[in-house]
C-alpha cells in the first residue's frame, strides 16, 4: 500500500526540483517563476491563449496571473488582443522577443523530464503516463464534488 505522505512529498520533491532548474532561466531574463509559467504555457498550449485558460489550467489565481500578464506586457515579451466576437475575451500571445526563453525553457523541461525519468525505459515512462492521467481525472472528479469527509 502506498502511503499518501510519500506521495505528497514525492509531489513536492518533484516541483522543488522543476523550480530549482527554472530558477536560472528566472534569474537571465528577470523572470518571476509565474511569469516563466505562463510563457511557457502559452508556447505549449496553442489554442488555450487567455488568462482564464491559464487560472483554470495550471490551477493559478486569477489575480496573481493578471498581475504577471501586466508585467509580461510592460517587458514587450505578451501581447493582448481582443476578440473579434466576444469583445470580453482577451487572446494573449507572445512576442519574438520571447523567443530565447521558450528555447530556454524547452531546454528546462527536457532535462527535467530526463531527470526524472532516468532509469525508466520506454515502457515505464508510457505505464507512468497513463497512471497518472487517471490520478489526474480522480483527483479532478474528488474536486468537483467537492470535499468527502470519510
Amino acid at each position: 500500500m502506498y502511503r499518501t505522505n510519500t506521495l505528497l512529498v514525492n509531489i513536492r520533491r518533484i516541483i522543488k526540483l522543476y523550480d530549482s532548474l527554472l530558477k536560472p532561466v528566472c534569474d537571465q531574463y528577470g523572470l518571476v517563476p509565474i511569469e516563466a509559467t505562463i510563457i511557457s504555457f502559452l508556447y505549449n498550449n496553442p489554442g488555450r491563449d487567455t488568462a482564464a485558460d491559464i487560472v483554470e489550467l495550471r490551477m493559478l489565481s486569477k489575480s496573481n496571473v493578471s498581475q504577471a500578464v501586466e508585467s509580461l506586457i510592460q517587458k514587450s515579451l505578451l501581447l493582448r488582443r481582443q476578440d473579434t466576437e466576444d469583445r470580453r475575451r482577451i487572446h494573449l500571445s507572445l512576442t519574438s522577443e520571447s523567443s530565447p526563453i521558450t528555447k530556454k525553457i524547452e531546454e528546462v523541461r527536457e532535462n527535467f523530464r530526463k531527470q526524472i525519468f532516468q532509469g525508466f525505459t520506454k515502457e515505464e515512462e508510457k505505464q507512468f503516463t497513463r497512471f497518472n492521467e487517471r490520478i489526474a481525472e480522480n483527483t479532478k472528479i474528488a474536486s468537483e464534488r467537492g470535499v468527502c469527509h470519510e
